[in-house]
């Protein structure tokens, strides 16, 4: 079943849109899940959270891609629930490294200040990533979107783990700089 009838079925209000979206999406979401939480019940519960969520805005919302709608979804609950879990725990798990490897490039805001700086800056993070090669593309976005494990992307593109971290270390950098240049203060 193509995207946009999965998305009329929602539309409709038919329960057959849950079975299709799992179908179609399910491996995909649970695997963004799975990288945030480390925990495979944790990552079905959050799977099945994305299709309740899909399930209450799409009446008012007619996604553009259903596949990036429910990845974001589906990391942004990943997310909240890491945080809720790991309130109390500081330490060394993969996905803070993830998170702190990013924050001298883009800091949270304290509060949801500007709706027009947030868009500025996710347009600015978007032309830097388009600006990369295919491969550098890649191995940034599987590694601050879907918080890949270093040794599994470097696994995938038959490079050495100290070489794939020294990259993103770089692409970082640049990015630091990028966004500086453009106005940003980090």
């Amino acid at each position: 079943m193509n995207d946009s009838d999965i998305i009329r079925l929602y539309w409709d209000r038919n329960d057959q849109a849950i079975r299709e979206t799992s179908e179609k999406y399910g491996r995909y979401c649970k695997a963004i899940a799975r990288n945030i939480l480390g925990d495979e019940q944790d990552a079905e519960e959050c799977v099945n959270d994305t299709y309740l969520n899909a399930w209450n805005a799409m009446p008012t919302h007619w996604p553009e891609q259903l596949m990036a709608f429910l990845g974001k979804i589906t990391r942004n609950l990943s997310f909240n629930r890491y945080k809720h879990d790991h309130a109390q725990k500081r330490g060394g798990d993969g996905l803070v490294l993830v998170l702190d490897e990013l924050t001298d490039c883009v800091s949270g805001m304290e509060s949801v200040e500007q709706e027009i700086d947030r868009r500025e800056l996710a347009a600015a993070i978007n032309s830097f990533i388009a600006g990369l090669s295919e491969t550098k593309r890649n191995v940034f976005v599987r590694r601050y979107w879907y918080a890949d494990p270093i040794a599994e992307i470097a696994g995938e593109y038959g490079m050495r783990q100290g070489n794939t971290a020294k990259m993103l270390e770089r692409m970082r950098k640049q990015l630091k700089v990028y966004l500086t240049e453009r106005g940003f203060e980090l």
